[in-house]
């Protein structure tokens, strides 16, 4: 059973940036495709990004790419969404899935999910 926590949500003014953390163990993590994704207030969740279990391939969406950065620490399981420049339109729930799939990772464990909060 694989578990995801994560943490480093909170508030922060538009153009300013914020690191999310994801904590991964259980069984299997480091063979799986680590993903982002996020839900903001009456919207539907959305795909933000996708990190291959090496780490070293990364795939975004179209509305973050050039703005919010993935990698992988595998030796202490941990994933990071490094998020520049953030909009208002960024904020929401995020949550760190764990999956197969790529570009987009299917997920088959989610986290609890961290708020993101972003004033204009």
């Amino acid at each position: 059973q694989v578990q995801l926590v994560e943490s480093g949500g909170g508030l922060v003014q538009a153009g300013g940036s914020l690191r999310l953390s994801c904590v991964a163990s259980g069984g299997g993590v480091f063979s799986k495709n680590m993903g982002w994704f996020r839900q903001a207030p009456g919207k539907e969740r959305e795909f933000v990004g996708t990190i291959g279990w090496t780490g070293g391939n990364t795939y975004y969406a179209s509305s973050v790419q050039g703005r919010f950065t993935m990698s992988r620490d595998i030796r202490k399981s941990i994933v990071y969404l490094e998020m520049n420049y953030l909009k208002p339109e960024d904020a929401g729930v995020y949550y760190c899935t764990a999956g197969a799939g790529w570009p987009v990772v299917e997920p088959i464990y989610w986290g609890q999910g961290t708020q993101v909060t972003v004033s204009s």
